[in-house]
């Protein structure tokens, strides 16, 4: 028999000196106790060992790692036919609503904004592949956030998280972790695609201006986090920024103020623009649930990694506010659609404001309110190259990957079916494949071996509903 009353994640320890807080009381921690404050107190900030200071810190680092968003999802949206100065407007506001909602209504350090998966997904699999109207193909993502919603509200995706097994759990962290790792080392063009015979990618122009300043840029963020320098992270990136102004000319100042605009001249705002009868069509629901797997997956996963990294999982194994973390992250999905957006998901760049010290929603809700910022100052968000950032992105690859240490060997069966999901999040470069993969490892595995007894009928449904997801070709 199965056993249903198991706990999966119960018993998962957090490295909490990971993270500045840990290595004792700073000056600034104390004062903060003692001043206390309505903010200290809303966002509990003290409680969780951090600072005021600190926190808008590592927003800031977030905000500087993630910005990138509002000039990447434009532009994927734009080839597809959408009016690039709308989804600008349009990233920025569910950026700052979604990030905002988080931070004060669910008080964790989770930004949310645009997903880039899911993005490229909207313009090249429904507009451009599925040669859908731009309008139909927002009426898609907001069925799709309103069904995203619904199991958020109901707990089915809550269901869904509690019955994460151990091994997948951790599986997933590293998986993301080395992902994050690939994507900023090909960003900078230090890894890249091998255009000839034998393995898919390769490596790049190691001389190369931002592959030098990437590598100088982690070497120095590890040397500062080693000597405890708050901020350090952020130092890097504005550092290398202000490099990139001096001694690189695709690095261009082109003014600090300009007016956000909803429309370019000709083109209807998108703001409003959804096509939701179009997209209840039995061509296009498909995509939709699609979107809302896909979503469940890759969000839940990040956000259980993000806050676990910020140590915000209780003794069950839990997220301290899971519940309304997962409902402000569907929400912003059907406020992108409203304004003319891509789908929103948590950020797992989120991990960097973490590294720098985020435990509190106050982190979350700078985010926030600097994407508001952003609409007004987007020349000065273009200063920051992807080699400032990318440094960032792999210190907190390989701060992920330290959960390696949290998979229990002598349950062979678990713990493999963890590594099988961490290396195919980063081998198929989709984290939900390798999620799939690690829960159809651990069910066969366990059967196989006769240790079907430690399996519930939760995991067993997870991968049965996964497994027929891309059996049935639905995937993206």
């Amino acid at each position: 028999m199965m056993e249903p009353h198991a706990q999966p994640l119960r018993g998962i320890d957090i490295q909490q000196d990971e993270s500045p807080s840990a290595h004792g009381r700073t000056q600034d921690e104390t004062q903060s106790k003692t001043q206390g404050g309505a903010i200290d107190r809303y966002f509990q900030i003290s409680a969780r060992g951090s600072t005021q200071r600190r926190e808008v810190i590592a927003g800031i680092t977030t905000f500087l790692a993630m910005v990138y968003s509002v000039f990447v999802v434009p532009a994927m949206l734009g080839k597809a036919g959408f009016d690039t100065r709308a989804v600008f407007v349009a990233v920025c506001l569910t950026t700052a609503f979604g990030s905002l909602l988080m931070g004060v209504w669910a008080r964790l350090p989770i930004a949310i904004g645009c997903a880039i998966s899911l993005t490229a997904f909207t313009a090249f699999g429904l507009v451009l592949g599925k040669g859908l109207s731009p309008s139909v193909a927002l009426g898609a993502v907001f069925l799709m956030g309103v069904t995203f919603t619904a199991i958020s509200v109901t707990g089915v995706r809550s269901w869904i998280l509690r019955n994460l097994p151990a091994g997948v759990a951790h599986g997933t962290g590293i998986g993301i972790g080395l992902f994050l790792l690939l994507i900023a080392s090909n960003d900078v063009g230090l890894i890249v695609k091998n255009p000839g015979a034998g393995m898919p990618i390769s490596l790049g122009h190691i001389t190369a201006f931002p592959v030098l300043m990437s590598v100088f840029g982690l070497a120095a963020i590890l040397g500062l986090e080693r000597r405890r320098v708050p901020g350090g992270i952020l130092i890097v990136v504005i550092g290398l920024s202000v490099l990139g102004l001096a001694f690189d000319p695709s690095v261009h100042y082109t003014g600090v103020f300009a007016l956000p605009s909803l429309s370019a001249p000709g083109h209807a705002s998108l703001i409003g623009a959804m096509d939701i009868r179009g997209a209840l069509s039995m061509a296009v629901l498909p995509s939709v649930l699609a979107l809302v797997m896909t979503a469940v997956f890759d969000a839940t996963g990040t956000i259980r990694a993000v806050a676990g990294q910020a140590g915000q999982i209780d003794e069950n194994g839990r997220i301290v506010n899971g519940g309304r973390a997962l409902t402000a992250d569907s929400v912003s999905s059907i406020v992108a659609a409203c304004l003319g957006g891509a789908p929103a998901a948590a950020y797992i760049e989120s991990t960097v404001g973490v590294a720098a010290g985020a435990k509190s929603g106050l982190a979350a809700a700078t985010v926030g309110l600097l994407f508001l910022a952003v609409m007004f100052f987007s020349p000065i968000a273009g200063l920051v190259p992807s080699y400032a950032t990318a440094p960032a992105l792999m210190y907190v690859g390989l701060l992920m990957l330290s959960s390696v240490s949290k998979l229990h060997m002598d349950d062979l069966v678990d713990a493999m079916s963890g590594l099988v999901c961490a290396v195919f999040i980063v081998l198929s470069a989709n984290i939900v494949t390798g999620i799939m993969l690690g829960f159809c490892t651990l069910v066969i595995g366990r059967v196989i071996a006769g240790e079907y007894r430690k399996l519930n009928v939760g995991t067993v449904v997870i991968a049965a509903v996964l497994a027929a997801f891309y059996l049935g070709g639905w995937a993206i």
